[in-house]
């Protein structure tokens, strides 16, 4: 493994400044997250690095979003090469993971998820997003209609569009592209 692929993205100075800024508790995210006091501990201090689906149960507490907290792990760059093997973030278990594309605070969140995705969760943003199928099949779900996609096929969401995805095979790989919000952790 590669110095590249050992780097993990760190959020814990991002959720504790925002947890800060709402003036909650460990106890009280806690709480809104269904997570341990110890584990949140530990993410704030760099010590547990949380999945994706963790961040984002921290996110929704913190009224943010997952790709704002990870891009609140570096600051902003005005060249940047993130390699192949660069660090994932476990997605969904060890079914699925998450790369970050872009790193630090830009105007454009790109994330690769390669494996399952969580039907369960909708996402609604208040910028544009644009899923497109690297290799693989998904099924994406807005305004009540389906859509399945295979590799080459896009989707595309308006901002504030309620919507969902998920793969259909485990070894799909998608490239998420979005405008990143104007908050800053």
């Amino acid at each position: 493994m590669s110095e590249a692929a050992a780097e993990t993205p760190r959020v814990g100075a991002g959720v504790r400044r925002r947890r800060r800024a709402l003036e909650l508790t460990l106890a009280e995210l806690a709480r809104r997250t269904g997570l341990s006091v110890p584990f949140l501990s530990q993410v704030e201090n760099d010590r547990a690095r949380p999945s994706m689906r963790s961040l984002q149960k921290i996110a929704d507490a913190l009224e943010t979003t997952a790709v704002t907290l990870l891009a609140a792990a570096d600051g902003p760059r005005t060249v940047d090469v993130v390699r192949a093997d660069s660090a994932a973030v476990p997605e969904d278990g060890d079914r699925g993971r998450v790369r970050p594309l872009v790193r630090g605070r830009q105007q454009l969140h790109a994330l690769e998820f390669t494996g399952r995705h969580d039907w369960q969760r909708e996402f609604r943003h208040p910028h544009d997003e644009l899923m497109y199928v690297i290799e693989g099949f998904v099924e994406a779900e807005a305004e009540g209609h389906r859509h399945q996609l295979g590799p080459g096929d896009t989707f595309y969401c308006s901002g504030g569009v309620t919507h969902r995805w998920r793969s259909l095979v485990p070894e799909s790989r998608v490239l998420l592209v979005g405008v990143a919000d104007d908050f800053r952790p």
